[in-house]
């Protein structure tokens, strides 16, 4: 790897007359609903910096919707094509790249991203797999790019660059020599003072994303210092980390407040570990001016840091509840950790964290990827045990993928760990191009290795999808209060209902059938057999309609909050019920105590996603201070909040709940793929109902009302 702080502009012998004419492309799905929804950054930084170095010379386009770029190859194929290769638009970039070459074949087409083998092996292999693709860039783009634009504008008019190519190794470029062969010098160039990039938001590249679809992306720095084995940022020629200037962040977030549309309501934010850093809580606090200036992000979606959680609190706290603490813990088993070059991340220490984390009145996420090198089934279970106890407000469980570019992925580590694998669509990663010809992507999954069979991957994901149901935060949150007041075990909670669905009402039980059949029927032997069997139009409308290509977790959450909470909270409800009748102290008092928190549960999570969802408010008599009880700033058990006279509770959802909602919804779409992808893009704070009183919100720890103050 070497890093490059500038790069020495030469001599152009092209006139402007000949512009080359570059597209640039992050792509994204939108068949039935946006798949990707982030502002394509990437490649907008490529132009920016192209530009910076090439003026006139160069023309560019960048595009994010996969039938704009095909109409403008088949209408005006361009000199250069250059698209990133992402798990999530692989096999739709090259069919794009296929389509370039028949219509231009002297176009050179270059790919770029993180998705790349390590091994010379596998990367021979993969590129002898797309013959179409005449240089890869790994790792960051804007210097191996130029490069090849500086080859091609150099060239004379008799040379083709595609020839040129051939013979000339590019730095920061992979290329193919004459016979075939593999050749490159510098294969990875990163810039370390990321000024020199110029903003393609200032500059006004970015411009046309503002569309109301796209969620705009920052980057405050490049780069992570860990080496998780299963993630393309662990290798260790991306493991310094290198920064854009306060000043730079500080304006392009003003520009992009100032272009959002009404109807975005949250920022991106891409660095593998914002928060940790001592800068970033000066860029906290100016993204708290620009929220205080405009009303605007009210979401910001990142990935916090893995360690320096108390500087990540610290920061945070100044964005008003509007970004959450990401614990990307995967496992909590050491083994594991260690097989994964993850046992330089304290786990101890962020779960340690979790009081200072609610007092600061923030929302958790924690990660846990299934599958991963070591896992058994004993040892999966006690991380989920160990994170529910830790208070996770909602806890994601991942199945674990081997992605190209990874040192997971690499064929002695397939063989060590003894993986089985299959393939699986990606969830709305399909289309049908204007050939006809129907383009998907897919992914590989690890569902069972030589420490767990496939039949306990199947049952931990069941298991995973009933934490995750339960436990997001809010709404079941005062039945979980009530149980760990009795010093009842609250992964008993999931567990039994995980183990008696047999009580459960036929509803929830023809939702979990469904859910475990879907996981198995989702899984492919080869991704030949996959894409075969999604040629055929029958099989495709299945895609189109939710059958399949699904996230399935998150499917099947749209279908329980949609069509089934009710049903869902009742069965929470019934076994939290058993084990309160359980204790040795159960009496009459508990019982009464019981019923008050579980009306509250009910009242939270009745009918948020109905049609009819502003005209339907459950109300229910309450012989407790259930909203006192759940302050952060309670110190009492609800035993001492009883009340002199019952109290009536409405419980309604306000406009401002409404419209986000709503927003999503006419976004991603009214079906439950677009509903799944409205749960995933909407604060668990913004969905539930809100308790009211007398025409007053209750205090609610996530409201951030002040009980004293009611």
């Amino acid at each position: 790897m070497k890093e490059h702080s500038s790069l020495k502009i030469e001599s152009i012998d092209k006139s402007t007359d000949n512009t080359l004419k570059i597209y640039l492309g992050d792509l994204t799905y939108n068949t039935v609903t946006l798949a990707t929804e982030a502002f394509p950054l990437n490649v907008g930084y490529i132009a920016s910096y192209c530009k910076k170095l090439f003026g006139s010379n160069v023309n560019i386009t960048l595009f994010k919707y996969i039938d704009e770029l095909e109409k403008a190859v088949i209408d005006n194929p361009p000199d250069i094509l250059g698209l990133s290769n992402y798990c999530w638009s692989h096999n739709v970039s090259y069919e794009i790249f296929k389509l370039c070459k028949e219509k231009n074949p002297n176009a050179v087409t270059v790919w770029g991203g993180p998705n790349f083998p390590l091994d010379s092996p596998s990367q021979i292999k993969f590129m002898k797999r797309y013959p179409f693709i005449d240089v890869y860039v790994p790792t960051e783009g804007e210097t191996g790019f130029a490069n090849i634009v500086r080859l091609v504008l150099n060239s004379n008019s008799k040379e083709n660059p595609l020839e040129l190519l051939k013979k000339s190794t590019v730095d920061g470029c992979i290329t193919r020599k004459e016979n075939g062969d593999l050749q490159h010098t510098i294969s990875s160039i990163r810039i370390s003072k990321l000024d020199e990039i110029p903003s393609p938001y200032q500059n006004g590249m970015l411009n046309k994303f503002f569309d109301g679809l796209l969620t705009p992306m920052l980057q405050t720095n490049r780069g992570c210092p860990f080496h998780c084995t299963f993630c393309t940022d662990g290798r260790d020629d991306v493991n310094s980390v290198n920064n854009f200037s306060i000043k730079r962040i500080k304006d392009d977030m003003k520009y992009i407040a100032e272009h959002v549309p009404e109807n975005t309501h949250s920022l991106h934010i891409s660095d593998l570990n914002f928060g940790m850093y001592p800068r970033d809580m000066e860029i906290c606090e100016s993204l708290a001016e620009i929220q205080q200036q405009y009303d605007y992000p009210k979401f910001i979606k990142c990935t916090t840091g893995k360690n320096q959680k108390e500087k990540i609190i610290k920061a945070i706290k100044k964005l008003n509840n509007s970004l959450r603490v990401t614990m990307s813990v995967q496992s909590l088993d050491s083994n594991v950790l260690n097989n994964i070059r993850r046992d330089n991340i304290s786990v101890d220490h962020m779960l340690a964290l979790y009081p200072a984390i609610k007092e600061a009145n923030l929302q958790t996420t924690s990660e846990v990827i299934l599958g991963l090198p070591g896992e058994t089934f004993e040892n999966h279970i006690q991380t989920l045990h160990d994170l529910v106890v830790a208070k996770m407000d909602e806890i994601v469980v991942h199945t674990c993928m081997l992605l190209d570019g990874s040192e997971m992925n690499l064929p002695d580590e397939r063989k060590k760990w003894g993986m089985k694998t299959k393939f699986r669509v990606l969830q709305r990663d399909f289309t049908k191009l204007s050939s006809g010809k129907i383009i998907l992507e897919y992914e590989e999954v690890v569902i069972g290795s030589n420490s767990m069979t496939f039949d306990e991957y199947i049952d931990l994901r069941i298991l995973a999808f009933i934490i995750f149901v339960t436990n997001r935060g809010i709404v079941y949150d005062s039945v979980l209060k009530l149980l760990r007041e009795n010093n009842i075990d609250v992964f008993e909670l999931y567990y039994n209902m995980f183990k008696n669905l047999k009580s459960a009402s036929k509803k929830i039980q023809n939702c979990i059938e469904q859910f475990r059949n879907a996981t198995i029927d989702e899984l492919w032997d080869s991704p030949e057999e996959l894409l075969e069997n999604f040629q055929k139009e029958s099989e495709y409308q299945k895609l189109l309609n939710g059958e399949a290509g699904t996230q399935i977790i998150y499917h099947y959450l749209a279908i329980v909050v949609s069509e089934a909470m009710d049903d869902w909270t009742e069965y929470v409800i019934e076994t939290a019920h058993n084990l309160i009748k359980d204790l040795h102290n159960y009496n009459e008092e508990l019982e009464n105590e019981f019923q008050s928190v579980s009306n509250y549960s009910c009242g939270l999570a009745h009918n948020v996603l109905g049609t009819d969802r502003l005209d339907t408010n459950p109300e229910y008599y309450f012989d407790y201070d259930v909203s006192k009880w759940l302050s952060p700033k309670n110190n009492q058990k609800l035993s001492a909040l009883k009340l002199d006279k019952k109290l009536k509770i409405s419980f309604r959802l306000d406009d401002e709940q409404f419209k986000i909602v709503q927003d999503n919804i006419d976004v991603y779409g009214h079906s439950n793929i677009g509903k799944s992808k409205t749960l995933k893009m909407t604060p668990n704070q913004k969905l539930w109902r809100k308790p009211i009183l007398a025409g007053i919100p209750t205090s609610y720890l996530c409201w951030g009302d002040d009980p004293d103050e009611i």
